[in-house]
């Protein structure tokens, strides 16, 4: 048996730390420890509790003890495995993020990776990585390091660009549901039932605008037939997960219209949910308003919504802890684990994550975080150099990896002229005048001041 410590930053989470210690429970071959991290002690002593139970199940095949660290250091030492899933701030922050730019007719549907949102986002992560980074490097040096927090992208980049040798990469599982939705392409167009992990597509991009050039199953090319699954559903909508009015009632759910809209424009599919795709693009594309969204089949998805359902899981995580509320365990259908299981030579597994470009993304700067596939096999990570995009998928691609260097770069170097410049070129901003633009960045800047100021002296645009 593999035996290891893993350290998970954000060890309280209420998801993805869930999701980990049910797959982790369930995975042969391995054992040790988790030390769970978080500035939430609580939080992170009911996972604690929360996976003791888990691992007493019957069907708990794993071998791990859970501890929690008082300190970051203290989790990290000696760690083979670094975990990390941080929310960066409070929902006060992410709802300034989220709303504060509708006063300016400017609409996002999730707020975290880029747009106005994600800008601000970025400049309280940045910060907080420069930090984790340097405490990898001190404490674990040689340890795996996946990233799972939001803005993916700029996570990645300020790990490498604090700590050039750390072996980091940021796992999405938007590239997944892509995947399921090709299933059903399948399933529609031939009566062939498949799983997502039998077909193989080659995946090209940044994390949440990653985009699908070749999709196989057997000896049926999947891109071939969604002009006449299109053809049935475009106008319907078609959602993977459920029903295709499921976004009516669900603010997570989609009709893959927008997915749709930009395959026959430029003959590639987009590898994310609506919702992360239409904040790439102009907003009178797919964002001029809640009731375009809507004509879209997806909604914007209110903060208050998040502080409910924060609040609710907040609830169940208490009475799983305390036993008022059974634990089961089932498989997530994330891939961390299997990533962690191949990284010690137990399996070869391929998949989309998130690293400098090396040449994997052709037609993208080197040291631009990509998404492309990599193989993951004993103590390796190969990225597998995807496709050429079609010239106007790349152009669209290439406007958007541009501004996230931008906005690392100069979060690295506290300079907050070149922070706007990346706030003002965002595609969601492009009806804003300058006056007006730069207003809104400073109104967000004081909404979220009490995180920024420790790292940006001067908030203001000189």
């Amino acid at each position: 048996m593999k035996t290891m410590k893993i350290a998970y930053i954000g060890g309280g989470s209420k998801l993805w730390a869930q999701s980990f210690m049910r797959d982790l429970a369930l995975a042969e071959g391995i054992g040790g420890e988790v030390a769970l991290y978080d500035i939430d002690l609580p939080a992170a002593r009911r996972n604690q509790e929360i996976a003791r139970r888990l691992h007493n199940l019957p069907q708990a095949v794993s071998r791990f003890t859970y501890t929690v660290s008082r300190s970051l250091d203290e989790a990290l030492t000696g760690a083979d495995f670094v975990l990390i899933s941080i929310l960066p701030g409070t929902f006060r922050e992410m709802h300034s993020d989220v709303h504060a730019p509708e006063s300016y007719g400017i609409y996002q549907s999730v707020g975290d990776t880029v747009g106005p949102g994600g800008v601000l986002r970025a400049m309280r992560t940045v910060p907080i990585y420069e930090d984790f980074a340097l405490a990898i490097k001190a404490c674990c040096p040689d340890a795996w390091v996946f990233n799972l927090t939001n803005p993916m992208s700029a996570c990645v980049k300020a790990l490498y660009d604090t700590f050039p040798q750390i072996k980091a990469f940021g796992c999405c599982h938007e590239v997944f549901h892509t995947q399921d939705f090709l299933c059903c392409v399948l399933w529609e167009m031939t009566g062939i039932r498949a799983q997502r992990q039998d077909i193989y597509t080659d995946a090209s991009g940044i994390n949440h605008f990653t985009w699908i050039t070749e999709a196989k199953y057997q000896g049926y090319d999947l891109l071939s037939l969604l002009p006449g699954f299109m053809e049935k559903f475009y106008e319907t909508g078609y959602y993977e997960h459920g029903p295709a009015d499921q976004w009516e009632h669900d603010y997570f759910a989609y009709g893959n219209r927008v997915k749709m809209d930009l395959f026959r424009r430029y003959g590639a599919l987009a590898a994310a949910g609506d919702r992360h795709l239409a904040e790439f693009l102009p907003r009178a594309w797919y964002l001029a308003s809640p009731e375009m969204a809507h004509s879209w089949h997806f909604s914007l998805t209110p903060v208050s919504y998040r502080e409910q359902n924060q609040t609710q899981k907040e609830a169940e995580g208490a009475a799983m802890a305390s036993g008022a509320l059974p634990v089961t365990l089932a498989p997530s259908g994330e891939e961390l684990v299997r990533l962690l299981r191949a990284l010690c030579g137990l399996d070869t597994v391929v998949s989309n994550v998130n690293l400098p470009n090396a040449g994997q993304m052709p037609g993208l700067p080197l040291g631009s975080i990509v998404e492309t596939n990599c193989v993951f096999t004993n103590g390796l990570v190969k990225p597998v150099v995807s496709k050429p995009l079609p010239a106007g998928a790349l152009a669209l691609v290439q406007r958007n990896c541009a501004n996230i260097d931008l906005l690392c770069d100069s979060i690295k170097k506290r300079d907050m002229n070149g922070i706007f410049a990346a706030f003002v070129g965002q595609p969601l901003c492009d009806s804003l005048s300058p006056t007006n633009a730069r207003t809104l960045f400073s109104v967000m800047c004081r909404n979220t001041s009490s995180y920024l100021a420790p790292f940006f002296p001067e908030l203001n645009i000189t």
